[in-house]
């Protein structure tokens, strides 16, 4: 059903019943993005996207079931970029598609395309992410996180922006999805040069990454 509406919309799709074989297509195959469900014979859906994740950073949308909350957080933390529960329109699925595809392809409509803050460096145009020159991989939610909070570095950013700018949604008190996103990028960049957390929680409002950036066109 979902192979017969996607090429209806215009995606070129492929299509696979179990996990077998996924690895090796994500590592030989171009794809842009992959939904993948977290119910599948054989390999579950998050030990693949576990097996995914250590070869590609390639957009992965996550179908769980309505009452999985552990599904979705345990996706998030393995790096999902986003997930859709079970059951849901098919014009919903294309909508979150399509914002997931925008983000790697326009970088949000990026301002400035090189934002620096300390050891770390990021090119926005060309999605490139270092720190301390050395290159970090980072899911596409991660890296647009990142780019927000450089640009608004020393500023505290709440939960609903980072919601609207990275997700492209609104924020709601129990989707905890940035959350999850923003505690994997701490653990990616790991501690500032000084020790100090990069990015700090502000109760009961966002986020604000401590060091104060600069930009170059």
């Amino acid at each position: 059903m979902l192979t017969e509406y996607l090429v209806a919309e215009g995606y070129a799709v492929e299509s696979v019943g179990s996990g077998a074989g996924v690895p090796d297509r994500v590592a030989s195959g171009d794809y842009a993005l992959i939904i993948l469900d977290v119910m599948l014979p054989g390999m579950n859906g998050l030990d693949l996207l576990r097996s995914i994740r250590s070869l590609s950073q390639v957009p992965v949308l996550m179908l769980t079931a309505r009452g999985e909350i552990v599904d979705r957080v345990v996706g998030l933390r393995l790096g999902a970029d986003d997930y859709l529960a079970k059951p849901f329109a098919p014009q919903e699925l294309a909508a979150r598609l399509a914002a997931v595809l925008r983000r790697v392809s326009t970088g949000l409509n990026v301002g400035r395309s090189i934002l620096e803050s300390g050891d770390i460096y990021l090119d926005v145009r060309s999605r490139l992410a270092k720190r301390a020159g050395k290159p970090v991989d980072l899911t596409s939610v991660e890296f647009d996180l990142l780019r927000v909070f450089l640009s608004h570095a020393g500023h505290v950013v709440t939960r609903e922006v980072l919601q609207r700018e990275v997700l492209e949604r609104e924020y709601t008190p129990f989707d905890r999805s940035i959350d999850t996103h923003v505690s994997n990028l701490r653990k990616k960049l790991g501690p500032s040069n000084s020790g100090s957390e990069r990015i700090r929680a502000i109760r009961g409002t966002g986020y604000v990454y401590g060091a104060a950036s600069n930009g170059r066109e």
